[in-house]
């Protein structure tokens, strides 16, 4: 489940960094202010779903491309990176992959492979829970024009830009995938990606952006820890999480208390 979903249906989250790592990751390079937060579009044609996202999107669209596979047994190739905070070699190992996961030299300890490889459905969608504490698979394949993802190879910088200065239809070129329109795949994608706004949207549409926006206000430091950068992983933002949908120009919004 992506996290913004998990944080939709808990927004206050207790003791974060220990129970909810695969959410509380995604915040603790915050400070108080207000930020820019991932984005996503959707839009259908009579045979096509596009989906675009930007960076901490990926692994939900990933999730419908896949989930969109007919044959559960059939293995189609694969190729990106596997970027990571840990080593997860055995993780790797347990889901069926061979991936050269090599420690990085510089000054930020992380982990990178390059994957080129074979997967099938399910071993794909099991591989992607498992990596959403501490990784981001960034994948590329294409089964045909119905079924396909890109995603660029790197992570970007976090954007320094205001969120009134938001330039949102080059940030959602991050990743793109396609599926084929039927109400299966329509309703996976409305329920994954905007279950807050269901209601909210009509029966015929064609665009459709989400975005989500974060306010800041309070950062709880824990005590007893000298590392500064432990002490940045492990504080508590506190704050608002700010979504609104922008459905064939007409625009929703809803707030959240949080607490990640």
């Amino acid at each position: 489940m992506h996290f913004l979903k998990q944080l939709i249906e808990t927004p206050i989250l207790k003791d974060p960094s220990k129970n909810h790592m695969n959410i509380h990751r995604h915040f603790y390079r915050y400070s108080k202010g207000d930020f820019l937060g991932p984005a996503m579009k959707i839009t259908q044609t009579k045979t096509k779903i596009t989906l675009k996202g930007s960076h901490e999107y990926e692994d939900l669209i990933l999730e419908n491309v896949i989930r969109s596979i007919q044959d559960t047994d059939q293995r189609f190739e694969i190729k990106g990176n596997l970027i990571s905070g840990e080593d997860i070699s055995k993780i790797i190992s347990e889901a069926g992959f061979n991936w050269d996961l090599k420690r990085s030299t510089g000054q930020v300890k992380n982990y990178k492979a390059t994957i080129s490889d074979q997967a099938t459905k399910s071993q794909l969608l099991e591989t992607i829970d498992l990596l959403r504490e501490n990784s981001y698979l960034l994948l590329n394949f294409n089964i045909n024009p119905y079924c396909k993802i890109s995603t660029k190879k790197n992570i970007p910088q976090p954007s320094k830009k205001k969120i009134e200065e938001d330039d949102v239809d080059k940030r959602i070129q991050f990743c793109t995938g396609y599926l084929s329109t039927n109400e299966k795949n329509l309703q996976t994608i409305m329920e994954s990606s905007i279950q807050d706004f269901i209601s909210e949207v009509p029966e015929k549409w064609k665009n459709i952006t989400v975005f989500n926006n974060y306010k800041i206000t309070d950062i709880e430091i824990p005590k007893n820890i000298q590392n500064s950068r432990l002490l940045r992983i492990m504080a508590i933002r506190k704050g608002k999480l700010l979504r609104s949908v922008d459905v064939d120009g007409e625009i929703y919004e809803k707030q959240y208390n949080i607490v990640v």
